[in-house]
């Protein structure tokens, strides 16, 4: 079992705009994140990005920071879009499934218009909440094994 390391934790009040760093997140079960925007949509209630996948976007735009690309999560050294559909993804207490990989930039999106590219539509994933609890950087999490019959 390989751990992965949460870096950044990050909420916007509306849809389509840039989140912000905060020092946790309370997640509550099939809702989302508590005051964030996306709380409540069955399919995309939390948005995790891997730094890795950030920093192939800063020789182009090297200003880029957790929440630039309007993720919940930003984590290290778990490659997310290779993840099936379905894994469970496990956070101290909480229990996230990945629902979704990839999405459509939205109109205006900044950071397309600035470098012409974009890599949450492709290497960011999607999980709706299985098990709420409380997520803050610095914490760890693990992918859980399928169970086998």
């Amino acid at each position: 079992m390989s751990n992965f390391k949460i870096l950044s934790v990050n909420i916007s009040s509306r849809r389509g705009q840039k989140k912000n760093p905060v020092p946790e997140i309370r997640l509550a079960e099939d809702h989302g994140i508590l005051e964030d925007a996306h709380a409540g949509d069955p399919v995309r209630q939390v948005s995790l990005l891997a730094q890795e996948d950030v920093d192939t976007m800063l020789a182009v735009l090297p200003s880029l920071k957790p929440g630039d690309f309007a993720e919940n999560i930003t984590t290290r050294g778990i490659d997310l879009p290779s993840l099936p559909l379905g894994t469970i993804l496990v956070i101290n207490d909480t229990r996230l499934q990945i629902t979704k990989i990839g999405k459509e930039c939205h109109e205006g999106c900044a950071i397309r218009e600035q470098t012409g590219d974009c890599v949450m539509p492709r290497r960011g994933v999607f999980a709706r909440v299985l098990r709420g609890g409380t997520i803050r950087p610095g914490d760890t999490g693990y992918r859980e094994r399928p169970q086998t019959r």
